[in-house]
């Protein structure tokens, strides 16, 4: 039998509600989690991402923000992926840059000043982002480069550059499996008109995790084919040029450990966490942690090559994140430090590299020099 399991923690704060309970209605009941949890971060009517929150990314609560990200701990971020860009754009004969969800516009400005400083003024950006409220901020934080800068609703037809995405890969939808008695379902979302609240209700399933989970316990964890479908159709577009993604995760060995039987499954709000999505539908973000394996392998299956993956502390270090740093005032120090420390962000988050065959050829991209992990995938 299906399992009903009520939420009761659900608020009045839900802006995306509304979409959630029409799509529940056209679908007659029940949705899947990756349906829903696209609907509360990208539908037009009340998503996180899509319905005008304005201050997702920044430094703390006291700026309105939910979440920080690398850029907005350190400016070295973006100068030393800077250098791995550059890189990248000179082996491969581009030039321009494709980023993908530029959240406040703090890494667009970083590559661009460090681009410029380079001697690479040549370089065009273009930003991909779904949320208007977001292209506002970015436009206004990238004046300085208005004339280089081109914001766009979709991939073109054809890409030639070097395609970047920071904490983009962990955003796409999910689906939830659980196994309760050794019998896998996938698990989804309902609405209970008794307790007038969203509830999670689980439906048997052929769906498996790409692995088998030792043991007989109850287990919950994700599939990713939303984000494996994204990197088989980038495949499609990316002619000349090579694409670099950071995030959190694992590879697949490591996220389907038995030990895991929670999953990733994470909320970020005020910049506290909690693992509650069918509270305050819309208002807060919706993330689970990265299966590289399975990027990897929908990459090469769509016939790109992986170039490399580490932990971003190897990937940053690699790329001279030290160089010069001794100069910077302690706090700045401070800050850059928490981008490697394996403690902060330096393991937890990977890099992960790919290109077209013939972008491949004849080079080492400078931040897998030392330390690369694609035997671990």
């Amino acid at each position: 039998m299906p399992t009903t399991i009520n939420d009761p923690s659900t608020s009045v704060a839900d802006p995306a509600l509304p979409a959630v309970r029409a799509a529940l209605r056209e679908a007659g009941g029940w949705l899947p989690f990756d349906r829903f949890m696209a609907l509360a971060l990208y539908s037009p009517q009340g998503g996180y991402y899509a319905g005008g929150a304005g201050g997702i990314v920044g430094r703390g609560p006291a700026d309105g923000s939910d979440f920080v990200t690398a850029p907005e701990l350190s400016p070295r971020f973006g100068a030393t992926l800077a250098r791995q860009v550059a890189q990248a754009l000179q082996a491969t004969g581009t030039a321009a840059v494709w980023e993908f969800g530029a959240g406040s516009g703090a890494l667009a400005a970083q590559l661009l000043a460090a681009l410029d400083a380079a001697g690479r003024a040549d370089v065009g950006y273009h930003i991909i982002e779904v949320s208007a409220a977001l292209r506002a901020r970015q436009q206004a934080r990238l004046a300085p480069w208005a004339d280089r800068v081109r914001w766009h609703d979709r991939l073109p037809p054809a890409i030639d550059g070097v395609v970047l995405g920071n904490e983009v890969l962990d955003a796409m939808p999910v689906k939830l499996l659980r196994r309760a008695g050794g019998v896998w379902h996938e698990r989804g979302v309902a609405w209970d008109e008794a307790s007038g609240r969203l509830v999670w209700h689980d439906r048997p399933t052929d769906l498996r995790p790409p692995c088998a989970i030792d043991g007989a316990h109850d287990y919950l964890t994700e599939i990713h084919p939303q984000a494996e479908a994204f990197v088989r159709t980038l495949a499609q577009h990316l002619r000349r040029g090579a694409a670099l993604f950071i995030d959190y995760g694992f590879p697949e060995h490591e996220y389907y450990h038995p030990q895991r039987a929670h999953g990733t499954l994470r909320c970020h709000r005020a910049h506290r966490v909690d693992d509650e999505p069918l509270a305050d539908v819309g208002a807060k973000d919706i993330t689970a942690h990265v299966n590289f394996t399975g990027i990897a392998l929908a990459a090469q299956e769509a016939g790109l090559e992986v170039l490399g993956y580490t932990s971003q502390g190897r990937f940053l270090l690699n790329a001279g994140l030290l160089e010069g740093l001794d100069e910077a005032l302690l706090a700045q120090r401070a800050m850059a430090a928490k981008l490697v420390h394996e403690h902060e962000m330096g393991e937890l988050f990977k890099a992960i590299m790919f290109a077209p065959p013939a972008s491949a050829r004849g080079w080492v991209p400078v931040g897998f020099a030392a330390g690369d992990r694609t035997h671990m995938l």
